[in-house]
Protein backbone atom coordinates (compact mmCIF):
# COMPACT_ATOMS: atom_id res chain seq x y z
CA UNK A 1 0.00 0.00 0.00
CA UNK A 2 1.48 3.49 -0.61
CA UNK A 3 3.55 2.74 -3.50
CA UNK A 4 2.39 4.46 -6.41
CA UNK A 5 -1.25 3.01 -5.03
CA UNK A 6 -1.82 1.52 -7.54
CA UNK A 7 -2.77 -1.83 -6.35
CA UNK A 8 -2.82 3.37 -5.79
CA UNK A 9 10.65 20.19 12.27
CA UNK A 10 20.96 21.37 34.02
CA UNK A 11 17.63 22.55 32.66
CA UNK A 12 15.02 21.48 30.33
CA UNK A 13 16.35 22.19 26.77
CA UNK A 14 19.06 21.03 24.19
CA UNK A 15 21.64 23.79 24.96
CA UNK A 16 24.15 22.30 22.72
CA UNK A 17 21.30 23.06 19.98
CA UNK A 18 19.78 26.12 20.71
CA UNK A 19 21.18 29.16 18.84
CA UNK A 20 22.62 26.46 15.73
CA UNK A 21 19.97 27.16 12.69
CA UNK A 22 18.34 24.06 11.28
CA UNK A 23 19.82 23.86 7.65
CA UNK A 24 18.11 21.71 5.44
CA UNK A 25 19.50 20.06 2.53
CA UNK A 26 18.04 19.90 -0.59
CA UNK A 27 17.29 17.91 -2.88
CA UNK A 28 15.67 17.67 -6.58
CA UNK A 29 12.04 17.88 -7.36
CA UNK A 30 10.49 15.01 -6.61
CA UNK A 31 12.80 13.55 -4.52
CA UNK A 32 10.66 12.37 -1.28
CA UNK A 33 13.09 14.06 1.08
CA UNK A 34 12.48 17.44 -0.94
CA UNK A 35 9.59 19.63 0.17
CA UNK A 36 10.51 22.36 -2.25
CA UNK A 37 9.92 22.83 -6.21
CA UNK A 38 11.50 24.67 -8.85
CA UNK A 39 9.67 27.11 -10.86
CA UNK A 40 9.05 26.39 -14.74
CA UNK A 41 7.61 22.96 -14.27
CA UNK A 42 4.87 21.78 -15.94
CA UNK A 43 1.67 23.02 -13.66
CA UNK A 44 0.27 19.75 -14.02
CA UNK A 45 0.37 16.42 -15.37
CA UNK A 46 -3.17 15.58 -16.87
CA UNK A 47 -6.48 16.58 -16.43
CA UNK A 48 -8.98 14.11 -16.01
CA UNK A 49 -13.02 13.96 -15.40
CA UNK A 50 -14.29 11.29 -13.25
CA UNK A 51 -17.91 10.57 -14.25
CA UNK A 52 -19.94 7.51 -12.28
CA UNK A 53 -21.24 5.18 -14.77
CA UNK A 54 -24.35 3.13 -14.10
CA UNK A 55 -23.20 -0.73 -14.38
CA UNK A 56 -25.78 -3.74 -15.66
CA UNK A 57 -26.37 -4.83 -11.32
CA UNK A 58 -27.37 -1.28 -11.17
CA UNK A 59 -25.09 0.45 -8.94
CA UNK A 60 -22.76 3.21 -9.96
CA UNK A 61 -18.66 2.82 -10.94
CA UNK A 62 -16.01 6.20 -11.58
CA UNK A 63 -14.34 5.95 -14.63
CA UNK A 64 -12.40 8.57 -16.67
CA UNK A 65 -14.36 10.17 -19.16
CA UNK A 66 -12.21 12.88 -20.23
CA UNK A 67 -8.38 13.25 -20.44
CA UNK A 68 -5.96 16.02 -21.42
CA UNK A 69 -3.48 15.74 -22.52
CA UNK A 70 -3.44 12.58 -24.56
CA UNK A 71 -0.21 11.23 -24.47
CA UNK A 72 1.31 9.44 -27.82
CA UNK A 73 4.65 7.67 -28.42
CA UNK A 74 5.13 6.83 -25.39
CA UNK A 75 7.83 4.11 -24.25
CA UNK A 76 6.64 0.94 -22.77
CA UNK A 77 7.79 1.61 -19.07
CA UNK A 78 6.01 5.27 -19.39
CA UNK A 79 2.58 3.60 -20.77
CA UNK A 80 2.98 0.58 -18.24
CA UNK A 81 3.12 3.90 -15.67
CA UNK A 82 0.30 5.74 -17.49
CA UNK A 83 -2.16 3.03 -17.11
CA UNK A 84 -1.79 2.24 -13.31
CA UNK A 85 -2.02 5.88 -12.80
CA UNK A 86 -4.87 6.04 -14.69
CA UNK A 87 -6.34 3.08 -13.03
CA UNK A 88 -6.01 4.81 -9.22
CA UNK A 89 -7.16 8.09 -9.90
CA UNK A 90 -11.08 7.11 -10.20
CA UNK A 91 -11.30 5.25 -7.08
CA UNK A 92 -9.51 8.28 -4.93
CA UNK A 93 -11.83 10.51 -7.02
CA UNK A 94 -14.81 8.47 -5.43
CA UNK A 95 -13.03 7.50 -2.37
CA UNK A 96 -16.86 7.28 -0.57
CA UNK A 97 -17.90 4.06 -2.27
CA UNK A 98 -20.34 3.38 -5.17
CA UNK A 99 -23.46 4.50 -2.97
CA UNK A 100 -24.74 7.07 -5.61
CA UNK A 101 -27.89 7.86 -7.08
CA UNK A 102 -28.51 11.11 -9.42
CA UNK A 103 -29.26 13.89 -7.56
CA UNK A 104 -30.26 17.77 -8.32
CA UNK A 105 -28.37 19.54 -5.41
CA UNK A 106 -24.66 19.31 -4.78
CA UNK A 107 -22.54 21.94 -2.58
CA UNK A 108 -18.97 21.33 -4.61
CA UNK A 109 -15.93 19.79 -2.61
CA UNK A 110 -12.43 20.38 -3.13
CA UNK A 111 -9.83 17.71 -1.30
CA UNK A 112 -6.55 16.12 -3.05
CA UNK A 113 -5.39 12.40 -2.50
CA UNK A 114 -1.03 11.32 -2.81
CA UNK A 115 -0.01 8.72 -4.72
CA UNK A 116 3.46 7.45 -4.11
CA UNK A 117 5.37 5.94 -6.37
CA UNK A 118 8.82 3.25 -5.67
CA UNK A 119 11.19 5.67 -5.57
CA UNK A 120 9.32 7.76 -2.64
CA UNK A 121 8.10 10.20 -5.81
CA UNK A 122 4.90 11.47 -5.25
CA UNK A 123 1.97 13.02 -7.48
CA UNK A 124 -0.86 15.11 -5.92
CA UNK A 125 -4.53 14.85 -7.17
CA UNK A 126 -6.09 17.86 -6.80
CA UNK A 127 -9.92 17.41 -6.80
CA UNK A 128 -13.28 19.53 -7.09
CA UNK A 129 -16.50 17.33 -6.99
CA UNK A 130 -19.46 18.66 -8.57
CA UNK A 131 -22.82 18.97 -10.07
CA UNK A 132 -22.81 19.84 -13.83
CA UNK A 133 -25.21 22.44 -14.44
CA UNK A 134 -28.67 20.98 -16.44
CA UNK A 135 -31.87 20.22 -15.05
CA UNK A 136 -33.53 17.33 -13.47
CA UNK A 137 -31.52 14.98 -11.26
CA UNK A 138 -27.95 14.49 -12.29
CA UNK A 139 -24.53 12.57 -10.79
CA UNK A 140 -21.86 14.75 -9.63
CA UNK A 141 -18.70 14.18 -11.44
CA UNK A 142 -14.58 15.46 -10.27
CA UNK A 143 -12.17 17.47 -12.15
CA UNK A 144 -9.26 16.07 -10.93
CA UNK A 145 -5.52 17.53 -11.81
CA UNK A 146 -2.78 15.39 -11.27
CA UNK A 147 0.80 17.20 -10.24
CA UNK A 148 4.07 16.17 -9.32
CA UNK A 149 3.40 20.39 -7.32
CA UNK A 150 2.14 21.15 -3.69
CA UNK A 151 0.51 24.19 -3.65
CA UNK A 152 -3.15 23.59 -2.78
CA UNK A 153 -4.31 27.18 -2.48
CA UNK A 154 -2.96 27.83 -6.08
CA UNK A 155 -4.36 24.34 -7.77
CA UNK A 156 -7.69 25.25 -5.43
CA UNK A 157 -7.92 28.42 -7.77
CA UNK A 158 -7.20 27.01 -11.09
CA UNK A 159 -10.04 24.53 -9.76
CA UNK A 160 -12.63 27.87 -9.29
CA UNK A 161 -12.12 28.61 -12.88
CA UNK A 162 -12.11 24.79 -14.26
CA UNK A 163 -16.03 24.95 -12.46
CA UNK A 164 -16.95 28.40 -13.76
CA UNK A 165 -16.08 26.64 -17.65
CA UNK A 166 -17.43 23.95 -16.59
CA UNK A 167 -21.25 25.66 -15.93
CA UNK A 168 -20.91 26.82 -19.61
CA UNK A 169 -19.12 24.29 -21.59
CA UNK A 170 -16.69 21.53 -21.32
CA UNK A 171 -15.46 22.88 -24.72
CA UNK A 172 -13.67 26.16 -22.82
CA UNK A 173 -11.94 24.18 -20.42
CA UNK A 174 -9.39 22.88 -22.91
CA UNK A 175 -8.16 25.98 -23.77
CA UNK A 176 -7.53 27.65 -20.56
CA UNK A 177 -6.29 24.21 -19.58
CA UNK A 178 -3.69 24.40 -22.75
CA UNK A 179 -2.55 27.96 -21.47
CA UNK A 180 -1.93 26.74 -18.15
CA UNK A 181 0.42 23.96 -19.34
CA UNK A 182 2.30 26.28 -21.78
CA UNK A 183 2.78 28.71 -18.80
CA UNK A 184 5.66 28.25 -16.29
CA UNK A 185 5.50 27.40 -12.88
CA UNK A 186 6.01 30.32 -11.02
CA UNK A 187 9.00 31.21 -8.40
CA UNK A 188 7.72 31.41 -4.55
CA UNK A 189 6.08 34.61 -4.40
CA UNK A 190 5.85 35.19 -8.39
CA UNK A 191 2.59 35.55 -10.71
CA UNK A 192 1.76 34.01 -13.52
CA UNK A 193 -0.75 35.45 -15.70
CA UNK A 194 -3.20 33.27 -17.79
CA UNK A 195 -5.16 34.23 -20.79
CA UNK A 196 -8.19 32.89 -21.71
CA UNK A 197 -11.32 33.40 -23.61
CA UNK A 198 -14.84 32.75 -22.44
CA UNK A 199 -17.98 33.14 -24.45
CA UNK A 200 -20.15 36.33 -23.99
CA UNK A 201 -17.06 37.74 -21.55
CA UNK A 202 -14.40 37.79 -23.71
CA UNK A 203 -10.76 37.85 -23.16
CA UNK A 204 -10.02 37.20 -19.25
CA UNK A 205 -6.37 37.55 -17.60
CA UNK A 206 -6.23 35.30 -14.54
CA UNK A 207 -3.32 35.74 -11.89
CA UNK A 208 -2.01 32.89 -10.23
CA UNK A 209 0.77 33.57 -7.33
CA UNK A 210 2.81 31.23 -5.51
CA UNK A 211 2.96 31.73 -1.98
CA UNK A 212 6.21 33.38 -0.84
CA UNK A 213 7.28 30.22 1.83
CA UNK A 214 7.67 27.49 -0.47
CA UNK A 215 7.07 24.83 2.19
CA UNK A 216 3.89 25.70 3.38
CA UNK A 217 2.21 25.71 -0.24
CA UNK A 218 0.11 22.80 0.45
CA UNK A 219 -1.26 23.67 4.13
CA UNK A 220 -3.96 25.52 5.85
CA UNK A 221 -2.65 25.02 9.48
CA UNK A 222 -6.26 27.07 10.31
CA UNK A 223 -8.22 23.84 9.36
CA UNK A 224 -6.83 21.83 12.16
CA UNK A 225 -6.54 24.42 14.56
CA UNK A 226 -10.64 24.66 13.98
CA UNK A 227 -10.68 21.13 14.60
CA UNK A 228 -8.00 20.32 16.93
CA UNK A 229 -6.91 22.56 20.51
CA UNK A 230 -3.50 22.90 20.96
CA UNK A 231 -3.48 20.10 23.90
CA UNK A 232 -4.40 18.02 20.97
CA UNK A 233 -2.33 18.53 18.29
CA UNK A 234 0.55 18.00 20.29
CA UNK A 235 0.01 14.08 21.39
CA UNK A 236 -0.41 13.86 17.58
CA UNK A 237 2.53 15.38 16.60
CA UNK A 238 4.02 13.82 19.40
CA UNK A 239 2.99 10.01 17.51
CA UNK A 240 4.15 11.22 14.37
CA UNK A 241 7.95 12.33 15.22
CA UNK A 242 7.94 8.90 16.13
CA UNK A 243 6.82 7.03 12.79
CA UNK A 244 3.65 5.43 14.56
CA UNK A 245 0.03 4.84 13.05
CA UNK A 246 -2.11 7.41 13.14
CA UNK A 247 -6.22 7.53 11.66
CA UNK A 248 -7.82 10.40 11.54
CA UNK A 249 -11.46 10.41 10.93
CA UNK A 250 -13.85 13.06 9.38
CA UNK A 251 -17.12 13.24 7.11
CA UNK A 252 -16.11 15.66 4.79
CA UNK A 253 -13.38 14.66 2.11
CA UNK A 254 -12.07 18.36 2.32
CA UNK A 255 -11.50 18.38 6.25
CA UNK A 256 -9.33 14.75 5.89
CA UNK A 257 -7.41 15.81 3.17
CA UNK A 258 -6.72 18.96 5.05
CA UNK A 259 -5.75 17.99 8.70
CA UNK A 260 -3.66 15.47 7.49
CA UNK A 261 -1.92 17.70 5.06
CA UNK A 262 -1.17 19.93 8.10
CA UNK A 263 -0.54 17.27 10.46
CA UNK A 264 2.43 15.95 7.88
CA UNK A 265 3.48 19.76 7.56
CA UNK A 266 4.00 20.05 11.29
CA UNK A 267 7.11 17.53 10.87
CA UNK A 268 8.92 19.90 8.51
CA UNK A 269 11.72 20.10 7.73
CA UNK A 270 11.34 16.32 8.01
CA UNK A 271 9.35 14.10 5.81
CA UNK A 272 6.64 11.59 6.23
CA UNK A 273 7.99 9.09 4.33
CA UNK A 274 5.70 5.79 5.17
CA UNK A 275 2.27 4.93 4.06
CA UNK A 276 0.45 7.85 3.58
CA UNK A 277 -3.31 8.41 2.18
CA UNK A 278 -5.43 11.68 2.99
CA UNK A 279 -8.95 9.87 2.39
CA UNK A 280 -8.62 6.09 1.95
CA UNK A 281 -11.02 4.58 -0.84
CA UNK A 282 -13.78 2.43 1.07
CA UNK A 283 -12.68 -0.59 -0.56
CA UNK A 284 -9.03 -0.54 0.75
CA UNK A 285 -10.15 -0.15 4.61
CA UNK A 286 -7.56 -3.04 5.48
CA UNK A 287 -4.86 -0.04 5.65
CA UNK A 288 -5.28 -0.18 9.34
CA UNK A 289 -4.13 -3.48 9.34
CA UNK A 290 -0.96 -2.55 8.01
CA UNK A 291 1.93 -3.60 10.86
CA UNK A 292 4.20 -0.51 9.08
CA UNK A 293 3.58 2.99 9.98
CA UNK A 294 0.88 5.01 8.16
CA UNK A 295 -0.94 8.19 8.08
CA UNK A 296 -4.64 7.85 7.11
CA UNK A 297 -7.84 9.51 6.47
CA UNK A 298 -11.25 7.41 6.72
CA UNK A 299 -14.44 8.87 6.40
CA UNK A 300 -16.95 9.04 9.92
CA UNK A 301 -19.21 6.64 8.35
CA UNK A 302 -16.76 3.56 8.62
CA UNK A 303 -15.78 3.95 12.28
CA UNK A 304 -17.03 0.67 13.16
CA UNK A 305 -16.03 -1.26 10.33
CA UNK A 306 -12.12 0.54 11.22
CA UNK A 307 -12.88 -0.51 15.35
CA UNK A 308 -13.72 -3.75 14.32
CA UNK A 309 -10.27 -4.54 12.35
CA UNK A 310 -7.49 -6.86 13.65
CA UNK A 311 -5.58 -3.78 14.11
CA UNK A 312 -1.96 -2.78 15.87
CA UNK A 313 -1.64 -0.04 18.56
CA UNK A 314 -2.62 3.57 16.33
CA UNK A 315 -3.86 7.20 17.70
CA UNK A 316 -7.75 7.62 16.29
CA UNK A 317 -8.41 11.28 16.27
CA UNK A 318 -12.25 12.08 15.55
CA UNK A 319 -11.57 15.64 13.49
CA UNK A 320 -15.40 15.91 13.79
CA UNK A 321 -16.05 16.19 17.56
CA UNK A 322 -12.13 17.42 18.49
CA UNK A 323 -10.93 14.51 20.28
CA UNK A 324 -8.84 11.52 20.74
CA UNK A 325 -10.37 8.10 20.46
CA UNK A 326 -7.74 5.62 21.11
CA UNK A 327 -4.79 6.56 21.95
CA UNK A 328 -1.20 3.99 23.11
CA UNK A 329 -1.23 5.85 26.15
CA UNK A 330 2.24 7.32 26.15
CA UNK A 331 1.67 10.07 24.17
CA UNK A 332 1.51 13.08 26.73
CA UNK A 333 4.92 11.93 27.90
CA UNK A 334 6.72 11.74 24.48
CA UNK A 335 8.15 15.16 23.98
CA UNK A 336 10.43 17.05 26.30
CA UNK A 337 8.28 18.49 28.92
CA UNK A 338 9.80 22.36 28.85
CA UNK A 339 9.80 22.24 25.06
CA UNK A 340 6.08 20.95 24.73
CA UNK A 341 5.06 24.03 26.91
CA UNK A 342 6.53 25.83 25.24
CA UNK A 343 4.87 25.11 21.93
CA UNK A 344 1.58 24.89 23.68
CA UNK A 345 2.12 28.67 24.56
CA UNK A 346 2.77 29.27 21.47
CA UNK A 347 -0.29 27.96 19.86
CA UNK A 348 -2.59 29.25 22.48
CA UNK A 349 -1.06 32.57 21.34
CA UNK A 350 -2.16 32.56 18.33
CA UNK A 351 -5.22 30.97 18.95
CA UNK A 352 -5.91 34.54 21.33
CA UNK A 353 -4.47 36.65 18.86
CA UNK A 354 -6.85 38.58 16.81
CA UNK A 355 -4.76 40.21 14.65
CA UNK A 356 -3.83 37.46 12.85
CA UNK A 357 -6.08 37.39 9.61
CA UNK A 358 -4.93 35.48 6.61
CA UNK A 359 -4.00 31.41 6.07
CA UNK A 360 -0.38 32.65 5.46
CA UNK A 361 0.09 34.49 8.49
CA UNK A 362 -1.22 31.20 10.38
CA UNK A 363 0.79 29.30 8.79
CA UNK A 364 4.16 30.97 9.58
CA UNK A 365 2.89 31.56 13.35
CA UNK A 366 2.00 27.70 13.66
CA UNK A 367 5.27 26.13 11.48
CA UNK A 368 7.53 28.32 13.72
CA UNK A 369 6.54 26.93 17.02
CA UNK A 370 7.75 23.40 15.48
CA UNK A 371 10.34 24.52 13.50
CA UNK A 372 12.09 25.95 16.49
CA UNK A 373 11.00 22.56 18.50
CA UNK A 374 13.36 21.14 16.00
CA UNK A 375 16.34 23.63 15.91
CA UNK A 376 16.10 23.17 19.74
CA UNK A 377 16.85 19.87 19.55
CA UNK A 378 18.40 18.62 17.05
CA UNK A 379 19.79 21.88 14.98
CA UNK A 380 23.44 21.35 15.69
CA UNK A 381 23.07 18.00 13.34
CA UNK A 382 25.77 19.29 11.22
CA UNK A 383 28.76 19.49 13.62
CA UNK A 384 28.40 15.90 13.79
CA UNK A 385 28.95 15.42 10.42
CA UNK A 386 32.66 14.00 9.90
CA UNK A 387 34.02 14.54 6.58
CA UNK A 388 36.34 12.18 5.06
CA UNK A 389 38.92 12.95 2.23
CA UNK A 390 37.23 11.56 -0.50
CA UNK A 391 34.17 14.47 0.38
CA UNK A 392 31.71 11.93 1.95
CA UNK A 393 30.04 12.83 4.97
CA UNK A 394 29.88 10.38 8.11
CA UNK A 395 27.06 11.16 11.13
CA UNK A 396 28.49 10.57 14.45
CA UNK A 397 25.31 9.43 15.86
CA UNK A 398 26.86 8.93 19.46
CA UNK A 399 28.39 12.11 19.86
CA UNK A 400 25.55 13.85 18.65
CA UNK A 401 23.70 12.83 21.22
CA UNK A 402 25.61 12.98 24.12
CA UNK A 403 26.28 16.76 23.18
CA UNK A 404 22.28 17.19 24.73
CA UNK A 405 22.55 18.21 27.83
CA UNK A 406 19.49 17.66 29.18
CA UNK A 407 18.02 14.34 30.22
CA UNK A 408 14.93 14.41 28.41
CA UNK A 409 15.98 16.14 25.63
CA UNK A 410 18.45 13.52 25.01
CA UNK A 411 15.68 10.20 25.47
CA UNK A 412 13.40 11.89 22.79
CA UNK A 413 16.39 12.58 20.45
CA UNK A 414 17.85 8.76 21.00
CA UNK A 415 14.53 7.60 19.78
CA UNK A 416 14.00 10.65 17.13
CA UNK A 417 17.32 9.46 15.30
CA UNK A 418 16.29 5.62 14.60
CA UNK A 419 13.26 7.21 12.82
CA UNK A 420 13.19 6.92 9.01
CA UNK A 421 12.13 10.48 8.85
CA UNK A 422 15.44 11.52 10.61
CA UNK A 423 18.01 8.99 8.81
CA UNK A 424 16.94 10.13 4.93
CA UNK A 425 17.37 13.62 6.38
CA UNK A 426 20.46 12.93 7.29
CA UNK A 427 21.49 11.17 4.26
CA UNK A 428 20.91 14.26 1.89
CA UNK A 429 23.32 16.17 4.54
CA UNK A 430 25.80 13.66 3.86
CA UNK A 431 25.80 14.38 0.33
CA UNK A 432 25.45 18.30 0.39
CA UNK A 433 28.00 18.88 2.70
CA UNK A 434 26.42 22.22 3.59
CA UNK A 435 29.06 24.91 4.91
CA UNK A 436 29.14 25.16 9.37
CA UNK A 437 29.82 28.10 10.39
CA UNK A 438 33.22 28.51 12.44
CA UNK A 439 34.17 25.07 10.53
CA UNK A 440 35.24 26.19 7.46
Amino acid sequence: LGVFFFTSEGKDGASAAENTPLRVPQGKPGERSSVFYSAGQFFFEYLVVVSLKKMPDGHYEPKITYQFPKRENLLKGQKEEEERLLQAIPLFCFPDGNNWAPITEFTSETFSFVLTNVDGSRKIGYCRRLLPSGRGVRLPEVFCIISCLGCFGLFSKILDEVEKRRQISMAVIYPFMQGLRESPFPAPGKTVTIKSFIPESGTELIELTRPVDAHLEHVEFQALLQRLSPHLILPIFASATLERRLIFLAEELSVLSQCIHAVAALLYPFTWVHTYIPVVPECLLDTVCCPTPFMVGIQMRHLERVLEQPMEEALIVDLCEGKIIRAVGDEEDILPGKLQNEMLISLNRHNNNNNVHTSEQVNALVSEAFVHFFVRLVGHYASYIKWGRSGSGSFQERAFCKAIASKSCRRFVKKFVKTNMFSLFIEEAEKSRIPQEGNG
